[in-house]
């Protein structure tokens, strides 16, 4: 701190600039190929650097200059791409990119812009030393699902901006926070599908159960259920079953955070204990041996959560829980508020879940609302053992049931305390 404090202000920067492009530098320099040409190393990017402070430096508030400087160091560099295409077809660009953007963080620095320039050369690293990470990413994902992906982005970038954030009509329906709902709901279980995709035929139940907890603990409980029909591994798919069901108490924590912080703060130390309890439960069941010790694979693929027909249909529940959540306090009082929690666990209780951190505060008390989340969750988790009694053999559905019962009925103890 004392030296920051002796040096001028501009060997700071000049130190900085050095520091950053060096550190590219040396990178380009480690991925060096013998016998073929490569651009730049150790001492070109800082030059590079420091030629773009320089330029920015003397120029002022001129952008002119900097401009043309850019146009000089790019036209080297496309020799240097040009030289390299004599040498191989498989001439990659990157190398002359990442001069190009030294260049620009050189001048960033000279206008005082620090940390914009740190952070474009952390990226510039992590682009280029994760190569071979994202080049494989780009291998598993089926162009079919960028298509769905774009296409929900620009819903989201384009109408969520746009769309008037004010209530309307007798409901007090406000149209920006309804699709703010969808696009933060979609977009955990798209983290959740994102990942299994990741670790498509890694891992095993445990870890299904993990990663789809977060996507739908009720899609993942009918899918474990009905694999479990055809195979002797009860403790593994009845565990696995109870794990996910855990992680659905963590998806929900997040969730209430977000959307109303006090519901969430209230609902949070029960909830992280619930999924805590649930998935070590879960697990340790899954260890204990069955009469069958064959290696189960992976098989459950789970539907893209960002299909727009699936975010347009989890918009209308939201606002029909909404409108339903309103009418029932208004004409039937607080009390009943819990029973259509309890009737809406049969479903998917994301909707209900989320009309209720609209709903708390304004319409229902903080502890009314509290207490139908806990209910709609204890709900969910008993309709889930129902699932699985039903859906798979009679060993797993006899062991998934208690469980999953002895969770719901944990799940109603803190309404104890509201």
């Amino acid at each position: 701190m004392e030296l920051y404090r002796w040096l001028p202000p501009e060997a700071v920067k000049i130190i900085l600039v050095l520091f950053l492009s060096f550190l590219v530098g040396l990178e380009r320099e480690e991925h060096k190929t013998g016998g073929f040409y490569g651009f730049g190393g150790v001492r070109t990017f800082p030059l590079i650097g420091l030629l773009g402070y320089s330029i920015a430096l003397i120029s002022g508030t001129q952008l002119l200059p900097v401009a043309l400087g850019f146009l000089v160091v790019g036209s080297f560099l496309l020799l240097s791409y040009w030289h390299k295409l004599g040498q191989t077809e498989d001439a990659g660009i990157t190398s002359e990119m990442s001069g190009l953007s030294i260049y620009l963080v050189g001048a960033l620095v000279s206008y005082n812009h620090l940390w914009i320039a740190t952070a474009l050369s952390v990226a510039n690293l992590l682009l280029l030393e994760l190569k071979t990470f994202l080049e494989r990413l780009a291998t598993r994902i089926a162009p079919q699902e960028f298509l769905t992906f774009a296409k929900f982005l620009l819903l989201t970038a384009v109408i969520l901006p746009i769309l008037p954030n004010q209530e309307f009509g007798r409901f007090q329906l406000n149209p920006f926070k309804t699709w703010l709902v969808v696009v933060a709901v979609s977009t955990v279980s798209y983290g959740s599908y994102v990942l299994q995709k990741l670790t498509k035929e890694q891992g095993g139940v445990v870890l299904a159960a993990l990663l789809g907890g977060a996507y739908s603990s009720t899609v993942v409980t009918v899918a474990m259920s009905r694999r479990a029909a055809r195979e002797q591994r009860p403790h593994l798919f009845a565990g696995g079953i109870l794990i996910a069901s855990g992680v659905m108490y963590l998806r929900l924590t997040a969730l209430l955070l977000l959307f109303n912080r006090q519901l969430g703060r209230m609902l949070m130390p029960s909830f992280l204990v619930l999924a805590a309890i649930a998935i070590a439960t879960g697990w340790l069941w899954s260890r204990r041996p069955d009469a069958v010790s064959t290696q189960i694979k992976r098989e459950f693929e789970p539907p893209n959560p960002l299909e727009l027909r699936a975010a347009f249909l989890f918009a209308a529940f939201f606002l029909a829980m909404v409108i339903t959540t309103q009418l029932v306090t208004t004409y039937l009082g607080h009390a009943a508020v819990k029973i259509l929690a309890a009737i809406m666990g049969v479903t998917d209780v994301d909707p209900f879940i989320m009309g209720m951190t609209q709903a708390a505060g304004s319409l229902t008390p903080f502890n009314v609302a509290a207490g139908a989340v806990l209910i709609a969750a204890a709900s969910n988790n008993l309709v889930k053992g129902i699932y699985s009694f039903c859906l798979a053999d009679r060993k797993t559905g006899t062991q998934s049931l208690p469980l999953l019962v002895a969770l719901a009925a944990a799940g109603l103890v803190p309404l104890l305390r509201l």
